[in-house]
């Protein structure tokens, strides 16, 4: 795999990419600034443009969690190919940022954002698929999603 582009590594995964979701506020899902490219917020939206909801460690397990990052990854692996019309534009990951909705007990943050940052090292592979992160924890998010991920990417 260490010559595939990140279209033929992500093509194996069998994973669907959901609809790039439209912003519902005032600002832009992505933005290019010469050879960087910044990407909002996103949340894990579905096949069928729904979101999943709950809080971890109340209404969602440490796996669903880790499961909900993984599709918020799908969400903005979607905006960069309906955007960018590929995901081989993307040379690496610089920093990634998960927020996770979860109680005030709950310590495994960097465990649930996992689920994104391994997809991205499946798509992009470890050298350039795994950037620089940070996880924390939020008493709420919008729509009281389990994850929102913004990302700073290298493009080509």
């Amino acid at each position: 795999m260490e010559n595939l582009t990140a279209d033929e590594r992500f093509a194996p995964l069998n994973l669907t990419l959901p609809p790039a979701p439209k912003p519902l506020g005032v600002y832009k899902p992505f933005l290019i600034d010469g050879k960087y490219l910044y990407l909002s917020g996103h949340g894990p939206v579905r096949e069928d443009k729904s979101l999943i909801i709950g809080r971890i460690g109340d209404t969602i397990s440490m796996e669903d969690g880790k499961l909900a990052a993984r599709q918020v990854g799908l969400t903005m692996l979607s905006t960069i190919k309906t955007n960018l019309g590929s995901l081989d534009k993307v040379k690496r990951v610089i920093k990634v940022l998960g927020m996770v909705n979860c109680t005030p007990d709950f310590e495994k943050h960097p465990y649930i954002i996992n689920g994104c940052s391994e997809l991205f090292a499946q798509v992009w592979g470890d050298e350039n698929g795994i950037g620089t992160r940070s996880a924390v924890g939020f008493g709420s998010l919008p729509d009281n999603i389990p994850v929102e991920i913004e990302a700073l990417m290298e493009l080509w």
